[in-house]
């Protein structure tokens, strides 16, 4: 009996664990012309989770924010923007509109840098994932993406 108990808590203890962390995070460079890359930060998200877009109106949940360290080396042209299937729904918690995506989204910005050199573009993301019935707190993931 005592058998069975354990391994029921062991069971549900390992199910809240991976139900915390529903965002896995992969970053990767690709290299499009001389001295111009495309940078991708991919979010691939666990079913039932969603986490929401740059564009989340104020008043609603924390949307997703890209920000890069500063490097003399590399410069960014125009804005991060988002490949993935966008959602809207209103949800009546925040009083808004949302803008979110489920399954995977990828975030990209295009960067040249201002000398054939290798080097690398750091930062983090910062979001937060919801389901149906909870949000997890926001969390802040660094990165370091070599561009060579």
């Amino acid at each position: 009996m005592r058998t069975w108990l354990i391994l029921i808590v062991l069971i549900a203890t390992g199910g809240m664990v991976g139900a915390q962390n529903p965002v896995q995070w992969q970053f990767s460079a690709t290299k499009v012309k001389d001295k111009m890359y495309e940078v991708h930060i991919t979010a691939v998200i666990t079913e039932p989770w969603s986490i929401y877009s740059q564009a989340t109106p104020d008043g609603g949940p924390v949307p997703t924010t890209i920000s890069f360290s500063k490097n003399p080396l590399v410069v960014p042209v125009g804005k991060v923007k988002e490949q993935g299937t966008l959602k809207k729904k209103f949800e009546e918690v925040f009083d808004v509109d949302v803008l979110y995506y489920k399954n995977k989204v990828d975030f990209v910005q295009v960067v040249t840098l201002r000398n054939s050199v290798k080097t690398n573009l750091t930062g983090e993301v910062e979001f937060m994932a919801c389901n149906d019935q909870q949000c997890l707190p926001p969390k802040t993931v660094t990165f370091s993406i070599a561009l060579n």
